[in-house]
């Protein structure tokens, strides 16, 4: 049977990689988008809902699904308040792990970092390893967390300090071997295909998901 997915973070890098992979796919006959933007061209496999995310559950009736995808995230960057930064990579997340809950939805797949730690101290750290902490509290069936290390791949927006610590990483990937392979970088290709991998392929169960093995998983 044809399944339907919602996607979270469509306008980003991985999430519009997956977004392209889930249209092509044959295995979903519809693709929901929850953004605050919308995207031009594309099919009518897509629908969108467009709206708040800091407000996802105005749009509790509409987030049904088969699958829940949430690349949601931002940067320090673009959301340097930390109260707003952790609406956003905190309370979109588990905003949607709790509608998938509450609308019996069974596989909930979100992005994480390396790093991620609930007793960290450090904020970025903190706040992923919180958000795990409570989307993992709502006991979906099949749930899984990946923790990519850098992501690599074309970005619309200009991040310059970003490409000069993707450029200085990929002059070391050499060195990254061992327990070390979690630090190499990671191409948003490669997570978005072991997105789709792991909810059409893999023995369903709640998982967190390293940078190296989410690489195999991709392959």
């Amino acid at each position: 049977m044809k399944k339907t997915a919602i996607i979270l973070g469509a306008t980003g890098l991985t999430g519009n990689i997956l977004l392209q992979k889930l249209i092509k796919d044959t295995r979903y006959k519809s693709i929901k988008l929850f953004s605050r933007s919308k995207i031009e061209g594309l099919p009518k496999k897509v629908t969108q809902f467009i709206g708040d995310l800091l407000s996802l559950e105005t749009f509790k009736n509409d987030f049904i699904a088969d699958e829940v995808y949430c690349c949601i995230g931002t940067t320090t960057k673009k959301t340097p308040d930390k109260s707003l930064y952790k609406q956003i990579d905190y309370g979109i997340p588990v905003t949607a792990a709790k509608l998938s809950k509450e609308n019996n939805i069974n596989t909930f797949v979100v992005i994480s970092a390396m790093g991620a730690n609930a007793k960290s101290n450090v904020f970025y750290n903190k706040t992923k390893g919180e958000m795990e902490k409570a989307v993992k509290q709502q006991n979906i069936k099949n749930t899984f967390i990946l923790r990519p290390s850098l992501i690599g791949g074309n970005r619309q927006e200009k991040r310059m300090l970003e490409k000069i610590g993707l450029a200085f990483f990929k002059l070391i990937q050499p060195l990254f071997i061992g327990k070390l392979k979690d630090y190499k970088i990671i191409d948003a290709k490669n997570i978005a295909q072991a997105m789709v991998n792991l909810t059409n392929k893999i023995e369903k169960s709640e998982v967190i998901i390293t940078s190296h093995h989410i690489y195999k998983l991709s392959k």
